[in-house]
């Protein structure tokens, strides 16, 4: 199918202008070598950004709270073993209800905790006590205090009953069952009658017990913060999930999509179609499961055994609905919109002829994409590592209160104390939040490196089965592995011209994401334009942002194209990628659009696949348990979906427009 672009191009267009040197063999030169000294220091800036993080963060931060001391539930420190106790439990019941007041001046985060391997309860015929740490005279050993269920209250002196009787400590009576809500103990707005009377007789202060005691603790867990680092938390719990739905599944079934179009190319369009809208169907029932609208395996916040009258809902749960809402327009669109274009969608069989041949005979482009995907994996591993140190990076400080009514008793000093009665908080500064964007767009940048530099290779090699058609097998100028032979090119002319391409993408994205922020900031805020100028030029904007993103892709896309072809600098590929467009536009949609349907509902069907298996993975008990719980399996499956198999895309593109 030599046509208009192979004309264009030439034979043997070399860097230099000239047609000789043989095939694909140029005369090269190294291009863009600013872009691509910028670019390592852009790594080396990267492990340093990664190396703060490591050093001073702690992902236990995601998943437990901090104790009255500062410490983190779960972990160990100098001073307290805290590794068996990852439950943060609020021991003054009236604290947590001052803190549900509105105009009460304690916040919970300054209520008074302390990390338990289980929620108390309170017992049916006396009163249950939950003590301090034990510390001072309370000579106990951490184990021993948790073997005594936290108790000791037999061994305090009458200053220090008399204490705990004013709610002050250093025990705290078992009033209202508790149950495990994401590793912290949820007060039930049910207060225990015997326990009451108990306390009551002993002489305790009153108790407060109104519902505003429940919906405390819960309002504290279902904020905004608390549900993002929860979410953060689930990618580095479910990492083997990650591993394995987002990594080997879809290399696996990208090379068995690769070999269906090689061997089967007349029925592909149909088996793409048709498994497309069956697992787009799957995914959603599943989604409908953790929703709770089929079966009783909705998510919940809930974590372990609990009294099946109690109910409690999280923002996770409300997230999977939405999500499986649209799930559910999604595939009803999909499945409509493929009855309309199917026969438009047999059109590619004779695109997949192509592609089928060219996969055929340069058979190394089969193994090629499992080394672009490799280095992608190991890249995402240091990352996704990287993003949870620095994510949970901060100085844990104590917060400043002037509330007076926060005192307790301290067992070491022997008295009670009232200057350092409030909580701690992690602080993330100005530095933090740099760092973390830095990461971000690092990762965008070093993602469109890999795909461009795939690109670029896989170009290349297509290009040399191009030209080599025709030749004797003996000639020396047709590469042995065109794909290898591609991928040396690259390393030693073009890796720069390839780190401008993607940086010029990361940086437009990166540009629309933030003034897309902007935007939502200030639709909130009711601050969009009244006028209907200021509406449209509002929206026209975005529109012509959108635009620009588009076209600098696809000037990227094939410019990768032209580097690999004839070994120019990126702005030199761009021109003539733009010119081969502009003079071949209507022969270039048309390809594209039939070979991008089909790639696009290929990276799909890959995409659902995972998703699918990674919803199984999560269903297990590993994932369902107290330590390893995921809070939702909606972030995790939302990653595996964003991974989409890098299905090498410029197989069409270069077996075609050839």
């Amino acid at each position: 199918m030599r046509g208009p672009l192979g004309a264009v191009i030439g034979r043997y267009t070399s860097s230099d202008g000239s047609d000789k040197d043989g095939i694909i063999k140029h005369n090269r030169k190294c291009r863009d070598i600013t872009f691509l000294v910028i670019f390592i220091a852009f790594w080396v800036s990267m492990i340093v950004n990664s190396s703060f993080g490591f050093n001073q963060g702690n992902p236990l931060r995601l998943t437990y709270g901090l104790d009255y001391e500062g410490n983190v539930c779960g972990s160990n420190h100098r001073h307290r073993d805290l590794t068996q106790l990852e439950l943060r439990y609020w021991l003054n019941p009236n604290q947590v209800y001052e803190s549900g007041l509105k105009d009460g001046e304690l916040t919970l985060g300054n209520a008074r905790t302390i990390c338990l391997l289980d929620c108390p309860e309170p017992s049916d015929d006396t009163l249950n006590w939950v003590c301090d740490y034990p510390d001072g005279e309370i000579r106990l050993k951490m184990d021993d205090w948790i073997d005594r269920n936290y108790d000791y209250f037999e061994f305090l002196t009458p200053e220090m009953r008399n204490s705990s009787l004013q709610l002050q400590g250093p025990c705290y009576p078992i009033i209202f069952p508790s149950v495990n809500v994401y590793w912290s103990c949820q007060y039930i707005a049910r207060a225990s009658n015997s326990s009451l009377r108990h306390w009551q007789q002993m002489g305790g202060v009153s108790i407060q017990e109104d519902m505003i005691i429940d919906k405390s603790i819960r309002r504290s867990m279902n904020s905004r913060a608390s549900v993002l680092k929860r979410y953060v938390a689930d990618i580095g719990k479910s990492w083997p999930v990650l591993i394995v739905c987002g990594g080997l599944v879809p290399l696996f079934l990208s090379i068995v999509w690769l070999l269906l179009i090689r061997h089967f190319v007349a029925a592909m369009p149909w088996i793409t179609v048709v498994l497309f809208n069956m697992l787009l169907i799957s995914v959603t029932i599943f989604y409908y499961l953790k929703a709770g609208w089929i079966g009783d395996d909705a998510v919940t916040p809930i974590i372990g055994e609990h009294d099946p009258y109690i109910h409690v809902y999280g923002r996770e749960l409300t997230h999977v609905r939405i999500v499986a809402i649209l799930m559910t327009f999604i595939s009803a669109v999909a499945i409509l919109t493929s009855i309309a274009i199917i026969r438009r969608i047999l059109m590619a069989t004779s695109v997949l002829k192509v592609a089928a041949k060219v996969i055929g005979e340069v058979q190394a482009l089969i193994i090629f994409p499992a080394i672009p995907y490799a280095m992608l994996a190991i890249f995402y591993m240091f990352w996704l590592s990287a993003a949870l140190y620095l994510f949970s990076s901060g100085q844990v400080v104590q917060n400043s209160c002037n509330n007076t009514n926060c005192c307790a008793y301290d067992l070491a000093l022997k008295k009670m104390n009232c200057e350092h009665c409030c909580g701690y908080s992690i602080r993330y500064t100005p530095h933090i939040t740099v760092a973390i964007f830095f990461h971000l767009f690092g990762c965008y940048w070093a993602t469109q490196f890999f795909i461009a530099s795939s690109a670029t290779v896989i170009a290349g090699s297509v290009a040399s089965y191009y030209w080599a058609q025709g030749e004797e097998a003996a000639s020396p100028e047709i590469p042995f592995l065109p794909a290898f032979a591609s991928m040396k090119r690259l390393a030693r002319y073009n890796l720069g011209s390839v780190a401008l391409g993607s940086l010029v993408v990361s940086f437009v994205e990166s540009v629309r994401f933030i003034l897309e922020g902007i935007r939502r900031r200030t639709k909130v805020r009711g601050t969009t334009p009244d006028h209907w100028l200021g509406r449209m030029g509002h929206y026209t904007s975005r529109g012509c942002l959108k635009s620009v993103e588009w076209t600098i892709k696809s000037v990227n896309r094939n410019a990768y194209i032209m580097i690999g072809i004839t070994g120019k600098s990126f702005c030199k590929s761009s021109e003539i990628a733009t010119e081969l467009i502009i003079n071949n536009i209507m022969r270039i949609g048309k390809v594209n659009v039939i070979g991008d349907v089909i790639l696009f509902l290929g990276k799909l069907c890959v995409s659902l696949f995972s998703a699918l298996f990674g919803f199984l993975m999560l269903d297990s008990h590993k994932y369902r348990s107290s330590h390893n719980k995921v809070s939702s399996p909606l972030l995790p499956v939302l990653v595996i979906n964003g991974g989409w198999c890098n299905l090498p895309r410029h197989h069409f593109d270069m077996s075609i427009e050839q």
